[in-house]
C-alpha cells in the first residue's frame, strides 16, 4: 500500500477550495454511530424509569420491554468506537484504567457504572420469574429446559425467596436503582455531547448546549426505537398466531397485537421530549447567529449553502417538522404512528450526523470544505467497517441480542 492511501480518510473525503493537505474527514460513519446508540441506550433507560420512578402506569407495559432492550443495546455502545480504531485491541484500556482526566478516559467509569445499574435493576425485576422458572422446568426431562432451568438457578444467585416482604424489597430496590440510573444514563450519553461541546479548536462544536441537546435527543431516539420495536414484535406476533390458527378462528380475535392506547400515552411523552429538544436546538442555532463570533460566517456557509439541505430538510423537515405534525393530528392511529416514529429516528440520526460530519466539513483554513462520500461497496476492510456495512451491523446487532436474551427474559409476556 502505498503512503497516499494509507491515510486514514482519504478515501471518503472530498475537497472544495482550499483545503489544507493534511485536512480529512478523519470521524466516520462509526462515529456517527457511536453517540447514536449510545443515546437509543440512554433513552431506552429513561422510558422504563419513568413507570418505575415516577409511577406512570400508562407506561407499564413498556416499562419491562425497554428495560429489557436497553440491555441489548448496552454492548454495541462500544461497538462503533472498536470499529473505527486502527487498534481496537487497545480500547479495553478504557474499561481497565477509567479516569477523569479527559471525557473518553471517564467513559469506563460512566459505561461501568450503568451496567452495574442495569443488570441489577432487571435482576430484581426477573428475580421471581427466575425462582418461578427454575421450580416449574424441574420435572421436565427435555434437554432443552434441563439447559434453561440450570440457566435459571444460577440467574438466581440463591436467593429463592418468593414471600411477598421478599418481593416488596425488590420493588423497592428497583425504583432505587432506576432514580440512581436516570442521571447515570444522562452523564453516559452527555459526555458524548461534552466531548464534542469542550473542543475549542471548532466553531460547530463549541457550545455549552451541546451536552443537553445530545441528551434530550437521546431520550426521543431511545423512546422512538422501543416505541417502533414493541409494534413490530407485537403485530408480527399476532399476525403469524393468526396464520397459525386459521383466520377464521374465533381465539384469533382476542389475539393482541400493539394496544392503541399504549402507544398514545407513550407518544405523549415522545412529543414532550421531542419539543424539547428542537427548542434546544433552535436555541443553540439562534444564539450563534446573535453573537455572530468570528467563526460565524464559515458555520453560515455550511449551515445555509453546503447542508442546507441535509440541516433544514432532512433534519428539521422529515425528521422534527413531519413526525410533530403526525403525533399532534387527532385520532392516532398505528399506521401513522409508524411513519413518524421512523422519521423521529431518522431525525436524530440527522442531527448526529450534521454535528459528527458538519464539524469537520470546514477547513481551518476557513477557505475550503471537506464532504464525506459514505462507502456502499467495500473493497478493503477500513471501507467495510467506516462505510454503509459496518454502520448495518452495529444496527442490527442490538436486535440479534434482544431475540437470545428475550428468551431467557421475556419482555412481552408478563405483566411489567
Amino acid at each position: 500500500m502505498t503512503e497516499e492511501l494509507a491515510i486514514h480518510g482519504l478515501e471518503w473525503t472530498d475537497k472544495i477550495l482550499f483545503v489544507y493537505p493534511n485536512e480529512f474527514i478523519y470521524w466516520s460513519i462509526q462515529i456517527v454511530m457511536y453517540p447514536y446508540m449510545t443515546g437509543l441506550v440512554a433513552g431506552a433507560f429513561v422510558l422504563s424509569s419513568l413507570y418505575h420512578v415516577f409511577g406512570q402506569e400508562d407506561l407499564k407495559d413498556m416499562a419491562r420491554f425497554s428495560l429489557v432492550f436497553s440491555l441489548c443495546l448496552l454492548p454495541v455502545a462500544m461497538m462503533p468506537l472498536l470499529l473505527h480504531l486502527q487498534q481496537p485491541l487497545r480500547g479495553i484500556h478504557v474499561m481497565f484504567t477509567p479516569h477523569f482526566t479527559s471525557a473518553i478516559a471517564a467513559f469506563g467509569i460512566v459505561f461501568s457504572t450503568y451496567a452495574v445499574i442495569v443488570l441489577s435493576e432487571i435482576w430484581f425485576v426477573y428475580r421471581e420469574y427466575f425462582v418461578q422458572q427454575s421450580i416449574e422446568l424441574r420435572e421436565s426431562v427435555a434437554f432443552g429446559d434441563r439447559v434453561k432451568r440450570t440457566v435459571y438457578i444460577i440467574l438466581t444467585l440463591g436467593a429463592f425467596d418468593t414471600s411477598e416482604e421478599a418481593v416488596a424489597k425488590d420493588h423497592k430496590a428497583i425504583k432505587i436503582l432506576a432514580g440512581i440510573g436516570i442521571p447515570v444514563a444522562g452523564f453516559l450519553h452527555g459526555y458524548a455531547g461534552f466531548i464534542f461541546g469542550s473542543v475549542k479548536a471548532n466553531a460547530l462544536w463549541m457550545s455549552p448546549l451541546m451536552p443537553v441537546i445530545f441528551i434530550m435527543s437521546a431520550v426521543v431516539s431511545g423512546i422512538a426505537l422501543c416505541m417502533l420495536t414493541y409494534i413490530i414484535i407485537m403485530e408480527w406476533k399476532k399476525l403469524k398466531t393468526a396464520f397459525a390458527k386459521g383466520k377464521e378462528d374465533e381465539s384469533v380475535h382476542e389475539i393482541k397485537g400493539a394496544e392503541l392506547e399504549v402507544m398514545t400515552k407513550t407518544s405523549k411523552y415522545l412529543v414532550m421530549f421531542l419539543i424539547a429538544a428542537i427548542t434546544l436546538e433552535l436555541l443553540d442555532l439562534i444564539f450563534r447567529g446573535y453573537t455572530a463570533m468570528k467563526s460565524w460566517m464559515i458555520l453560515r456557509n455550511v449551515m445555509f449553502h453546503e447542508d442546507f439541505f441535509k440541516i433544514f430538510i432532512m433534519q428539521y423537515g422529515f425528521g422534527n417538522v413531519v413526525p410533530l405534525v403526525l403525533l399532534l393530528l387527532p385520532r392516532l392511529t398505528i399506521r401513522r404512528l409508524v411513519p413518524a416514529l421512523v422519521l423521529v429516528l431518522f431525525g436524530v440520526f440527522m442531527m448526529r450526523w450534521n454535528v459528527v460530519i458538519g464539524g469537520q466539513a470546514f477547513s481551518l483554513s476557513f477557505e475550503g470544505f471537506m464532504h464525506y462520500s459514505l462507502p456502499i461497496i467495500p473493497h478493503n476492510l477500513e471501507t467495510f467497517k467506516e462505510g454503509l456495512f459496518g454502520a448495518l451491523a452495529v444496527a442490527v446487532t442490538p436486535f440479534v441480542l434482544f431475540y437470545i436474551i428475550n428468551k431467557f427474559l421475556p419482555s412481552l409476556e408478563q405483566e411489567g
